[in-house]
């Protein structure tokens, strides 16, 4: 036999109460008073529900600025949007650098120092600093000015290209550098506020905000057919000087470094971009560890974007000797030698060479698609391309050296 614990005391309880309700009814004179009584037990009962419920409830992060008497004072008059704006900035805006390079070039004249400027963002208190690649890239000599006026030589600890970031480091005491909190970029959403502080023309610190325009975008690299994908777009106003610099939401969390802009005149009435903060996340540490990212090296060195009777691909027209794809059993174009007497010609066979259609089943039609697949592997990962051999559709196993 089973028991229903709940129904019974359910059935108890209702039995009991109707009861005492009929009680009441046939005695007027005590009628009034329980019913008095059952409707503030109820009410009590429905307040005591209302303050648990709002316990419950999670409240928003409050972010406390840096004591200022002028914030103080003037709290009351500031707008919410204002209040945040202010908070935004008070907490983070002394975990961004100046970046000042200078670079030595050979000219006719002689040695010319050629100066450059960027952003950064303070990722420790070991001096470590996240800022693009390009910034820095070729540069002699790198300074970094703190919040506070104070300017240091860095070093690079290392870059990567592909993704346009960079990891330099400062000896600087750890009491004057004040890391920022990283965000999850995977969480954003198109609409969502964001601010972003950097050194536009050298001018430091400087606060700017707006909307997320766009999400997953594509931007060329500075590599040839490598493109950036994933990228942020942002309509907050960027200028030279911003890259490298921090793009935060209202909670002051890092959620991506400002990268680049579009714009026909080179100022700020353009397109803002930005690397989430969790590509940050995912290159910075093996910068730190390796100076470089170590990708996955499939082993083709040259292909050919095919597009043609309905076929879009990229067809393998040279193999890396003795690399991943020629272990794995993948083909390219053959080289054929012909011999007419005491000459000879050299010609290229494209009926042999396999046309890559999909890499672990995205579809692949430019060179840039199927590199940035490939850079998100390590070394020893397996990816499954599926090819287009002889007129057909097989599916081979690569895995990366």
């Amino acid at each position: 036999m089973k028991f229903n614990f709940r129904h019974f005391r359910l059935n108890n309880i209702k039995r009991k109460f109707t009861d005492w309700i009929t009680y009441g009814r046939q005695n007027n004179s005590i009628g009034v008073s329980r019913y008095l009584i059952m409707i503030s037990g109820v009410c009590t009962v429905g307040l005591c529900a209302m303050i648990f419920l709002n316990a419950q409830t999670p409240t928003p992060t409050t972010i406390k600025p840096d004591e200022n008497p002028l914030y103080a004072e003037r709290f009351a008059e500031l707008i919410p949007e204002e209040r945040n704006s202010i908070q935004v900035y008070e907490k983070c805006n002394k975990s961004v650098v100046n970046i000042d390079t200078r670079t030595v070039r050979t000219s006719f004249f002689g040695e010319v120092d050629e100066p450059g400027a960027g952003s950064g963002v303070i990722l420790n208190q070991d001096g470590y600093i996240v800022t693009n690649a390009h910034v820095i890239s070729q540069a002699d000599v790198i300074f970094v000015t703190l919040f506070n006026g104070e300017s240091f030589q860095a070093t690079v600890v290392g870059e990567d290209p592909v993704t346009d970031i960079a990891v330099i480091k400062i000896a600087a005491p750890k009491n004057q550098l004040f890391p920022v909190k990283v965000g999850d970029s995977s969480k954003l959403l198109v609409g969502q506020k964001i601010f972003a502080i950097g050194n536009p023309f050298g001018l430091e610190r400087t606060l700017t905000g707006g909307l997320i325009s766009s999400l997953n975008r594509t931007i060329p690299g500075s590599l040839p057919s490598r493109s950036i994908k994933g990228i942020i777009q942002i309509d907050a106003a960027i200028n030279p000087g911003n890259s490298g610099g921090l793009l935060l939401d209202t909670q002051g969390r890092m959620i991506g470094i400002n990268t680049a802009i579009a714009s026909r005149s080179g100022g700020s009435n353009g397109v803002g971009f930005a690397i989430p903060s969790n590509t940050v996340a995912r290159i910075t540490p093996q910068l730190i560890k390796n100076g470089a990212v170590k990708r996955g090296d499939i082993g083709i060195d040259t292909v050919r974007k095919i597009d043609r009777n309905g076929i879009k691909g990229l067809m393998i027209i040279k193999l890396v000797s003795d690399g991943a794809a020629e272990k794995a059993g993948l083909h390219g174009a053959s080289v054929i030698v012909e011999r007419y007497g005491m000459f000879e010609r050299t010609r290229v066979d494209y009926s042999s060479a396999d046309i890559i259609l999909t890499v672990d089943n995205h579809k692949i039609e430019q060179v840039d698609d199927f590199t940035a697949l490939i850079d998100e592997h390590k070394p020893n990962d397996t990816v499954v391309l599926e090819v287009l051999r002889k007129n057909k559709r097989i599916k081979i196993s690569v895995k990366l050296e």
